[in-house]
């Protein structure tokens, strides 16, 4: 059959995404992917320079996403499938372009770990990420903002004459648009997948990109790259060269023989063919390749121990297959970040698609043989030259404009297109896009002034970039302008002028808590925590003053505030404050779980460990518990010297 391009509906057993955190992250990012700053000394002078170059220090302009649950629902969600006579893929628009499913064919077998839940959790820099299949990694250190975000999709000629698919987002956090081209060409086993990053700007910027591929796990199922070396990273933030595949007598390359979640990152040789396979017992699995830009390959493996099996029943459904993760990046670990020149972009062309190798050899002894066998089914499979030759083949029609729409991404492109006049053939930001939240900065682009709201509502998001700075800084002094020129000078480090712009806003806000709450976040930044506690309950009570609780977006402010309010004042040692946030929640914000484990705070505080231990054994779950979070061993101690129980065990590193 001809290659084809088709929308359907996939319905998945899904937890509600629920609505966006409606305060600014002004908070530094909590992103566990870090090397102390002395540790850098003893790496290679490349690396240790592009670990240190411009990294993220918030996710603004993007706003979390924590306000998703775990009672899940049958959900449609909309896919789009490109099939060929051997491979069928599926893929989510409305969830940052994810790959769900890779079939082949001939053989019957999906080569990706398809998730058969859609599980909201706290991996994404800004919060809420899923996993399984294939995602398209941009921005910062880790899974990107875009992970649950809607990513534009329309259908584009293909090189063979068919049809391929392209995906196309503005990514905000470094303010740079990019492009995914889905290609499957006719008979053939592997899908192309061509990306191209575009740097519009007058300077230079920071880029990052991983392709992160979730496949099967086994116990004997190995993962193979062309590597004697790896740096590895465990959640103790140390990054050390380690030999492949023993290391600490331990077989690294089968996912399960480790104990606790780590990384390796494979230091693939230059002039080294780049590719990844995950092969199983019988020497059957996924292998990925690309041009020689994508140069880094990874493992990421869960581990055998009771915290990574934890989470694989969090983020899947107990009783299911696990999985670990292939991936493959620009550069050669994922703390670093290359910097793009001015009106320069960086492309380069993955494929995807089945390998079978000799078991024998794959799970044998022999490091080298493993990997040349390997090699070698690929090169029989898919030539390097061929991988060359569709990346050159493909990169003219990169800039062909897209035809049918398939799915419609933010406004955020064509806001910032609009207002840079930006030339970028190949993906369209249509005004048509344009929404409500950009309208204001529609506003202030063309007349010079930020609107003020006609009634009392949750700010909507802000925009930090120098251009939108400077107009915030032109703009009319009212309220709403101080308040979003105060985040955009805190996004910019200028944390003294935020803070004058908050305190001017404040003196004639007619809605103060917005502006209270920043300086809230201002004094616990300067470690002034009653400060910081006074500012946060004077917010909260304001915020109580105004709400509308059938509102969505004035609930999902009680919820942030409220949460921020409750961890300053236990902080700052007032628990009697806190029982007056606490009583003024909402008794269904009370029973999430998140508040059920800060009302256990709230109760040690109180100096009434009976109860708190009480909340831990009629049981709860904290939906949006942050990877590699220690929070419930500490507050757990605080109760008792038992051991944690199992189903609070997240634990991604050995105790110390």
């Amino acid at each position: 059959m001809a290659t084809t391009v088709r929308r359907t509906v996939l319905t998945l057993p899904a937890g509600p995404l629920g609505p966006e955190n409606p305060l600014p992250a002004l908070r530094p990012l909590d992103e566990t992917h870090v090397v102390d700053e002395r540790d850098r000394a003893a790496l290679p002078r490349d690396m240790a320079r592009q670990i240190g170059f411009q990294p993220l220090s918030t996710v603004l302009p993007a706003r979390i996403l924590d306000g998703y649950g775990r009672e899940r629902t049958p959900t449609a969600l909309d896919a789009i499938v490109i099939e060929n006579d051997r491979l069928r893929a599926t893929v989510l628009p409305g969830l940052g372009g994810r790959v769900h499913s890779l079939h082949h064919k001939p053989t019957g077998r999906e080569l990706l770990y398809r998730n058969p839940v859609l599980q909201p959790a706290d991996f994404a820099l800004n919060g809420a990420w899923f996993s399984g299949g294939i995602e398209w990694n941009i921005g910062a250190t880790g899974h990107t903002a875009l992970s649950c975000a809607p990513l534009h999709a329309a259908r584009v000629p293909a090189p063979d004459g068919g049809e391929m698919v392209r995906l196309w987002e503005w990514e905000r956090l470094r303010d740079l648009p990019f492009q995914v081209d889905l290609w499957l060409p006719e008979d053939s086993d592997f899908l192309h997948v061509g990306v191209r990053i575009r740097n519009p700007h007058e300077h230079t910027a920071p880029v990052y990109w991983w392709s992160n591929i979730a496949v099967p796990e086994g116990e004997r199922t190995r993962v193979l790259a062309p590597a004697d070396e790896a740096w590895h990273f465990g959640y103790e933030r140390t990054l050390t060269r380690v030999p492949v595949p023993v290391s600490g007598s331990v077989d690294r390359t089968y996912p399960l023989r480790g104990e606790f979640p780590a990384d390796y990152f494979y230091e693939v040789l230059d002039g080294a063919r780049r590719w990844i396979a995950s092969l199983d017992e019988d020497g059957h699995g996924l292998v990925q390749t690309s041009t020689d830009l994508l140069r880094g390959r990874k493992l990421f493996l869960w581990g055998s121990g009771a915290g990574g099996r934890r989470w694989q029943e969090w983020l899947t459904e107990p009783g299911t297959v696990g999985y670990a993760e292939i991936q493959a990046g620009l550069a050669r670990t994922q703390l670093e970040h290359v910097p793009l020149e001015p009106g320069a972009e960086f492309s380069w062309l993955e494929s995807y698609g089945p390998l079978s190798a000799d078991p024998l050899t794959v799970h044998g002894e022999d490091w080298a043989a493993a990997r040349a066998e390997t090699e070698q089914r690929l090169a029989e499979a898919l030539p390097r030259a061929d991988v060359e030759a569709a990346h050159a083949a493909w990169r003219p029609f990169a800039d062909t404009e897209p035809g049918e729409s398939l799915a419609t991404g933010s406004g955020w492109g064509a806001l910032e297109v609009r207002r840079g006049k930006y030339e970028l053939p190949g993906t369209p930001f249509a005004d048509s896009t344009l929404g409500e939240q950009q309208q204001p900065w529609l506003e202030l682009l063309d007349q010079g002034a930020f609107p003020e709201p006609r009634r009392a509502v949750p700010p909507g998001p802000s925009m930090v970039s120098p251009h939108w700075r400077d107009m915030l800084e032109t703009a009319p002094a009212e309220p709403l302008t101080e308040y979003h020129l105060g985040v955009a000078q805190w996004h910019a480090g200028d944390r003294a002028q935020a803070v004058r712009s908050w305190e001017r806003g404040l003196v004639l806000a007619p809605s103060r808590w917005p502006l209270l709450r920043c300086l809230a976040v201002a004094a616990e930044e300067g470690r002034q925590r009653e400060r910081a506690a006074d500012l946060y309950g004077e917010a909260f009570d304001d915020l109580c003053a105004e709400r509308r609780d059938e509102d969505e977006a004035w609930m999902a402010a009680a919820v942030a505030l409220g949460r921020e309010a409750l961890e300053a004042l236990l902080t700052a040692g007032r628990p009697a404050a806190a029982r007056s946030v606490w009583a003024a929640l909402p008794p269904a914000i009370r029973q999430r779980g998140r508040f059920r484990l800060l009302e256990a705070r709230l109760l040690i505080a109180e100096d009434d460990r009976a109860a708190a231990r009480a909340v831990f054994d009629e049981g709860f779950e904290v939906e949006d518990l942050r990877e590699g979070a220690q929070i419930l061993d500490e507050v757990w101690a605080g109760i008792t010297d038992e051991p944690l129980p199992d189903r609070y065990n997240f634990r991604m590193r050995p105790e110390r």
